[in-house]
């Protein structure tokens, strides 16, 4: 049963937290920085605020994630160097593609702008590498996403049946860079 239990930790966070009250922050300006392990408590913290239980990834995962030799990820943080958002892509060199695997804004800090900085910037660093497609997974009930991310040209592909955990549908989006 331990054993069981292990794995289910290493797929679903066992902390849940209760629904916090936004405010939006003061605005600010923002900048890209890599991200590396020794910001892996914050990225964890923003993780369990921006995603649901069961939507999140695990601190398991979030490691792999940053010592994949195959892996950018970046972070957007403020004058004060107070992480708030984040990027992780899988890239694939012989196929030239980048997967993005997951993408975070603190809420108090939506609708500013910042997952579209984050694309670019992560489209970028990645058109350098030679990558000529991106794609991602989204939920089919996760609207706001999907608008942002059409908006930058993303494309719905395929419907995948029953992708989440929590048996919701999800969409394929794929992007020519």
């Amino acid at each position: 049963m331990a054993v069981l239990q292990k794995i289910r930790e290493f797929f679903v966070p066992p902390i849940e937290f209760e629904p916090e009250i936004i405010v939006p922050a003061p605005l600010t300006t923002y900048v890209i920085r890599p991200l590396t392990n020794q910001y892996l408590k914050e990225i964890l913290k923003l993780n369990l605020r921006c995603f649901k239980a069961g939507e999140n990834y695990t601190k398991h995962t979030f490691s792999y994630l940053l010592n994949e030799p195959n892996s950018l990820s970046y972070r957007i943080v403020t004058p004060h160097q107070s992480i708030i958002g984040f990027i992780f892509v899988m890239v694939d060199i012989k196929d030239g593609t980048g997967h993005i695997t997951t993408v975070a804004v603190a809420p108090e800090h939506r609708r500013r702008g910042l997952g579209i900085k984050l694309l670019r910037h992560t489209e970028e660093a990645l058109r350098k590498r030679g990558i000529s497609t991106m794609m991602l997974e989204v939920r089919v009930g996760n609207i706001a996403a999907q608008n942002l991310y059409r908006g930058y040209d993303y494309t719905i592909v395929q419907r995948l049946p029953k992708y989440y955990s929590n048996g919701e549908d999800g969409f394929l989006m794929v992007k020519s860079l």
